[in-house]
């Protein structure tokens, strides 16, 4: 107790709490986005539950590894050597994780490019199982949480604001995910963008994975630009469309 009490007392550790809180949403923004395109391949009413059951698994995913930190540091130790390089469990869990990004992130970009079948006619949307879109989340939860708690670890010592920073972070993805699903669904050509984010995370991941450092914050402000041209276009399609509504 008198060590939450002079934590809570100390300005550093505020510092501390607030810059990994933002780092943990900015970290799960390629969580968020994968949950999204992945739900809204659900019918309507399942969706909410959908994204409450992949949230809560990638919340109950963090703290389980903030508690198991002894265990998390040891998945940086070699466990198997290929062609001179050797891997460990994070390595490992990193490469599995990006190639199944960056095969969901390609199949989805090419289901959405081919609009139409054999016949000519406009192919209907793929849906998916429940269990199926819960399993997937589930899967990529891991392989974000462990990226995100690694990220905690190396910013601060105190468990405690690692843990207060995690809850935050996973309720405000909690808060944002409705709208941003929603947003998603309705432009098609932000479902496009979104994909690229994951299959550019995809290739990221299994970068780290064979052992070469990739700046996050390079990444991150890729996608912000990209997002702002995106929102430029957005613009200019909606004053074209009044424009044209007028006449």
């Amino acid at each position: 107790m008198a060590d939450l009490t002079a934590l809570a007392t100390d300005p550093a550790a505020w510092a501390a709490l607030l810059t990994l809180i933002v780092m943990e949403v900015v970290l799960g923004i390629d969580n968020l986005i994968f949950i999204s395109i992945l739900t809204n391949k659900l019918p309507e009413a399942m969706r909410p539950k959908a994204r409450a059951l992949g949230l809560g698994g990638a919340l109950l995913m963090r703290i389980a590894l903030l508690f198991t930190l002894s265990h998390l540091a040891g998945m940086k130790d070699v466990v198997i050597t290929l062609f001179d390089h050797g891997f460990s469990w994070r390595d490992i869990i990193l490469l599995g994780g990006g190639l199944f990004l960056v095969y969901k992130a390609t199949s989805e970009i090419n289901h959405s490019t081919e609009h139409k079948d054999e016949n000519g006619d406009k192919k209907p949307q793929v849906k998916i199982g429940f269990a199926s879109a819960i399993a997937q989340i589930l899967m990529l939860d891991l392989v974000f949480s462990i990226d995100s708690i690694l990220t905690a670890v190396g910013m601060t010592d105190h468990l405690p604001i690692m843990i207060i920073a995690v809850l935050v972070a996973v309720f405000l993805m909690f808060v944002a995910s409705g709208p941003i699903s929603a947003f998603i669904n309705r432009h098609p050509s932000i479902v496009m963008l979104a994909l690229g984010f994951l299959l550019m995370i995809g290739m990221v991941l299994i970068a780290e994975g064979f052992g070469a450092h990739i700046e996050k914050g390079y990444i991150y402000a890729a996608m912000a630009f990209a997002g702002f041209i995106e929102a430029l276009q957005m613009f200019s399609r909606g004053r074209a469309k009044k424009t044209s509504d007028h006449h």
